[in-house]
């Protein structure tokens, strides 16, 4: 019998940030969670991000400035560290699990170029792959089942017991190798798909979901952009990213 990407290894990734934009925001905190037949191993990093954390995020992950500032590594020594941790996991064929990859991607594509550190593209020399994203999957899957998306609603949907309360990094990784991994289990067409297939799968069942969304949003009148089309990382241009400071 064949194995699956699903037997393992997988390397679980997430982070906190100072916001929802990845262009503009910052890494806070950042988590690699490896999953093989030894166990579970984390890596975790808090990062000073150079700039002031806004209240409302650190209402979300529970990381002040002050506390960041105090006992957070340098962002560009915590992020080449990460970027570095990835590109050997995607060359050595091991997928990369992310919940919402096309933000964790794009926000430490741009803070790596915003910092002149080689991205994780460029250490790999080809786009970043094989990435496995259960929300990408659960809407292609489970088009038409009602209701929200996020991380504890998927968690709930598969019955999955998150370790602790959600919102950090490593607890964040951990639920989301569980759902994926019931989501596999759930439709055995995905554990049977090797994962570079299932990684082509997704870019195109993500880019029909966001023609399809922006479609609905701008039926309904809605300003904005929409959904990134691009996945697992999205186009950041280098008018996009700020200054870091000084």
């Amino acid at each position: 019998m064949m194995s699956s990407w699903a037997d393992g290894p997988l390397l679980g990734f997430d982070t906190e940030t100072t916001g929802v934009s990845p262009e503009t925001d910052r890494v806070v905190t950042a988590a690699l969670v490896r999953h093989d037949r030894s166990g579970i191993r984390t890596t975790t990093w808090l990062v000073d991000p150079g700039v002031e954390i806004p209240a409302g995020a650190t209402g979300i992950h529970g990381i002040t400035t002050a506390h960041a500032r105090a006992h957070g590594q340098p962002a560009g020594q915590a992020l080449a560290e990460v970027a570095r941790r990835l590109a050997d996991a995607l060359r050595a064929g091991t997928p990369v699990v992310a919940f919402n990859a096309s933000f964790d991607l794009t926000i430490l594509e741009a803070e790596l170029t915003r910092h002149g550190l080689p991205t994780v593209a460029a250490l790999l020399g080809r786009a970043p792959g094989p990435i496995l994203d259960p929300l990408v999957l659960d809407r292609a899957l489970a088009r038409y089942r009602p209701g929200k998306r996020r991380l504890g609603d998927l968690c709930r949907v598969y019955g999955i017991e998150p370790s602790a309360e959600l919102h950090t990094a490593e607890v964040d990784v951990i639920a989301t190798l569980d759902v994926l991994r019931a989501l596999a289990s759930r439709y055995p067409q995905v554990a049977a798909m090797p994962a570079d297939q299932l990684h082509a799968w997704q870019v195109t069942a993500h880019r029909l979901w966001a023609e399809q969304f922006n479609g609905w949003r701008r039926s309904q009148g809605y300003a904005g952009v929409g959904a990134r089309t691009c996945w697992p990382v999205g186009q950041v241009t280098t008018q996009d990213l700020l200054e870091v400071p000084g």
